[in-house]
């Protein structure tokens, strides 16, 4: 029988892993490995990491709720899970904090779309989806492993903007200026305004979302999102 502590435990060596490689340990890695080396251990603990979880997750007792989850709630989570998908979807495209293999970014002239929203579209997305998570399925275990996205995908997020300032000095700290680390923040405060999603953003997070929520059913076997009023 597993236990929620050690989903902890799994949760720690998983994030903790990903943040140390990434980041303190990538350059003596890639000096005693090179760069192929180092991206072979990244995917391994990676890979290994992930698979304790996940196999701690399925052992761990399914604790009782911490509260009750009614129908404003769902319905609140799935609006906020339908901008998850647009804002990850139209992260793929035109996203100067992919990697690019060493050659340089492709940055937009203006922040528009989902870099209006964030420049970091694609890591809120995972911290909207395990928030969401969290709030309709509140117990001990699922609490844990969505809190590990959360932090992995925001703290991640805030360490690639300071890696991308010693990277690209002459263009980073330029599109730090057209955008913002929290959502909505940059358009507030004026530096972008909302609009110009593309079709792969928008269609594509609608296709995504309606997809993902209807997996719900076959795979945990209750329903998520619109297909619990369907």
């Amino acid at each position: 029988m597993g236990s929620t502590n050690a989903v902890a435990v799994a949760a720690v060596a998983f994030v903790g892993s990903h943040f140390l490689l990434s980041h303190p340990l990538r350059r003596g890695v890639v000096r005693a490995l090179g760069e192929a080396g180092f991206q072979g251990v990244y995917s391994l603990v990676a890979v290994l990491t992930l698979g304790w979880l996940i196999l701690a997750y399925r052992k761990a007792p399914l604790t009782a709720p911490l509260w009750l989850v009614g129908n404003g709630l769902w319905a609140t989570v799935t609006t906020v899970m339908l901008i998850a998908s647009v804002l990850l979807m139209g992260s793929l495209i035109c996203n100067p904090a992919l990697p690019t293999g060493g050659r340089p970014s492709a940055f937009p002239e203006a922040a528009r779309g989902v870099f209006a929203v964030t420049r970091h579209p694609m890591m809120w997305s995972f911290a909207l989806w395990g928030l969401c998570h969290i709030a309709v399925f509140p117990v001990a275990k699922n609490i844990i492993i969505a809190a590990a996205m959360v932090i992995l995908a925001l703290v991640g997020a805030a360490l690639q903007d300071r890696k991308k300032e010693q990277l690209q000095p002459d263009l980073w700290p330029a599109w730090e200026s057209k955008t913002s680390y929290l959502p909505f923040a940059a358009i507030a405060a004026g530096r972008a305004r909302l609009g110009g999603f593309g079709l792969h953003a928008l269609l594509g997070g609608l296709v995504v979302w309606l997809a993902a929520t209807w997996a719900h059913i076959p795979l945990a076997g209750w329903a998520a999102g619109i297909w619990r009023w369907l």
